[in-house]
């Protein structure tokens, strides 16, 4: 973003931003505050702390996210592209802070990976990745309530995968059900349990 953007589209990015935070669970989406201080913020892209993400950071999170959100009757996370939409929101909207927290624990789920299974994570079998992803799910969630201090890196990723997800074509159209709007108005509509959930307009 330049220092030339506009008052009115920086309002316009917060706004869509807030309802897709709405949309995960509100004020609870690690790095709502960060992706909102994106907007409010300009800055030359050689400020950023850390280096870009590489084709094999992407390929990680690629599979980090297809193993939270795998394929099924509708394309994964990986199909939809949610590992390059990760590395971007790290890049671009994240503080220093979180992108280190976020960079180290890339690190520290390798680690994790190989001293579990002996194998780097993009070679272990997809039961593998889910053995380890589940581990580090507990302990995030265990972290989050003990503390209120920084949030634990595979909730940070857990977050941007669902975020990336359902906010892609693929998560709109055919995870959930989209209709283009405007529309007709329907104020009471029958749902039958199990039907796909509609999809937001943010």
């Amino acid at each position: 973003m330049t220092t030339a953007t506009s008052t009115n589209e920086l309002i316009t990015r917060r706004e869509a931003l807030q309802r897709v935070s709405a949309l995960l669970g509100g004020v609870a989406l690690i790095g709502h505050s960060a992706l909102l201080t994106g907007c409010a913020t300009s800055g030359s892209p050689s400020a950023a702390v850390g280096a870009p993400f590489t084709a094999n950071e992407i390929a990680l999170l690629d599979e980090i996210a297809d193993t939270i959100l795998p394929t099924t009757s509708t394309p994964g996370a990986k199909a939809a592209g949610v590992g390059r939409f990760m590395a971007t929101m790290v890049t671009d909207a994240y503080d220093a802070g979180e992108k280190r927290i976020f960079r180290d624990g890339m690190r520290t789920l390798e680690r994790e990976c190989r001293e579990l299974h002996g194998a780097d994570f993009l070679t272990v079998s997809p039961q593998q990745r889910l053995t380890l992803l589940e581990r580090l799910d507990r302990e995030q969630f265990e972290a989050a309530r003990r503390t209120s201090r920084a949030p634990h890196y595979f909730r940070m990723m857990k977050e941007l995968a669902l975020l990336g997800y359902f906010t892609s074509e693929i998560g709109y159209t055919q995870a959930l059900r989209y209709t283009e709007t405007p529309g007709r108005f329907d104020p009471c509509v029958t749902y039958t349990p199990g039907e796909k959930a509609w999809a937001p307009h943010a």
